[in-house]
């Protein structure tokens, strides 16, 4: 198996950390075996501890053996295949000087403008990678962060979150905090938004919900940039994530009463009903095109992406109610919830059904992915 190696010695702390120390995270992470510089030990997977660079980059080059990236020459990863080619590479990397000719690596150099594709990400990007100093510092920390996000995800998150979210970060990874304890934070603001919706409390509710969104924009990016991803971590934020909104919207239809402007007990019935099987619906077409063709639904066909954007999940869903709550009307703003719940799980159904038809005479590929 190939042997991940950091290279080289940096005093600046990225993420509060040491680069040495990022790396070997990184390698626990991709399931790989950290070694020490110095040996003649190959296959390796250099990584150079004086630059800054996208976790994206590591995992591509670890599925490339003899192809190195580098930046103004200089390389800053490395998959050597010999005892020879380290021995070049790895001094190239620690003196700071550009990769000779005859090395026997392939160089894909930074300059070139390379993107690949992020699976985990939705996104086709070229990953960030630089030199990390203490003047370079706040731009590294800041590619990093906005790295880890979602290429493909909701108009708030995507849009109005970020400059919030990156400051939480800062101070969260700064302080010491754990992803966890930031999801801890968010589900209890979760649940007295909960209690704000139930009793008819709708200005307390969202603003109490609107730092848990917040929050559970912060768990997820703190956790990437700082590698600290875990298995209970997915599972706790991610269940929160899939399992609230329902309860959010049945405490806000339970609410209006409180607040002055009930729905009849039949339409608040259907209304509740067509958002909870109409959320749980959609939940089951995207894992079903998952399962079918091994990808999200949303990265498809730029049409998908862009829907993605609107879609009826929690996010878009708070901005028709909040638009509705300031002109003192609550309770059309759930019926217009249901209305656009109904239209986003037709839009997804066809998509779905689309896509089973196309998939009898073309493979199913993501518009990421690029030409075929």
């Amino acid at each position: 198996m190939t042997t991940l190696v950091p290279v080289g010695d940096n005093p600046t702390l990225f993420w509060g950390m040491k680069t040495q120390e990022r790396i070997r995270r990184l390698g626990r992470a991709q399931k790989l075996p950290v070694g020490a510089e110095g040996t003649a030990e190959a296959p390796a997977l250099l990584a150079s501890c004086v630059h800054a660079f996208d976790p994206a980059w590591l995992r591509h080059f670890a599925k490339l053996p003899g192809d190195a990236l580098t930046l103004d020459g200089v390389p800053v990863i490395a998959h050597c295949r010999t005892a020879e080619e380290r021995a070049i590479a790895e001094a190239a990397m620690r003196d700071g000087t550009a990769l000779p000719a005859g090395s026997g690596l392939t160089v894909v150099a930074m300059e070139d403008g390379a993107s690949i594709l992020n699976e985990q990400l939705r996104k086709r990007e070229q990953p960030f990678a630089m030199p990390l100093t203490p003047q370079t510092l706040r731009a590294a920390e800041r590619a990093s962060y906005f790295g880890a996000y979602k290429g493909v995800t909701d108009v708030l998150t995507k849009y109005l979150w970020p400059e919030w979210a990156l400051v939480l970060t800062r101070i969260a990874a700064r302080i010491g905090m754990t992803p966890n304890m930031v999801t801890g934070i968010g589900a209890i603001l979760c649940v007295l938004a909960t209690i704000a919706f139930w009793y008819g409390h709708y200005w307390s509710g969202m603003a109490m919900g609107l730092v848990f969104m917040v929050l559970d924009t912060v768990d997820g990016k703190l956790a990437r940039c700082t590698i600290t991803s875990s298995k209970w971590g997915n599972v706790f934020d991610h269940g929160i994530d899939l399992v609230h909104p329902p309860f959010w919207w049945v405490a806000w239809g339970v609410g209006l009463t409180a607040y002055g402007r009930p729905l009849t007990p039949e339409t608040l019935w259907w209304t509740l009903a067509v958002i909870i099987i109409g959320y749980v619906v959609q939940r089951l077409i995207e894992g079903a095109f998952m399962r079918l063709y091994d990808m999200h639904i949303h990265v498809w066909e730029k049409a998908d992406s862009d829907f993605r954007l609107i879609t009826a999940r929690r996010n878009p869903n708070m901005v028709i109610l909040f638009v509705a709550t300031l002109f003192q009307r609550p309770d059309i703003g759930l019926v217009a919830v249901a209305v656009w719940t109904l239209l986003s799980l037709v839009f997804h159904a066809v998509r779905l059904l689309q896509a089973m038809a196309r998939a009898r005479t073309a493979p199913i590929r993501s518009w990421l992915e690029g030409p075929a």
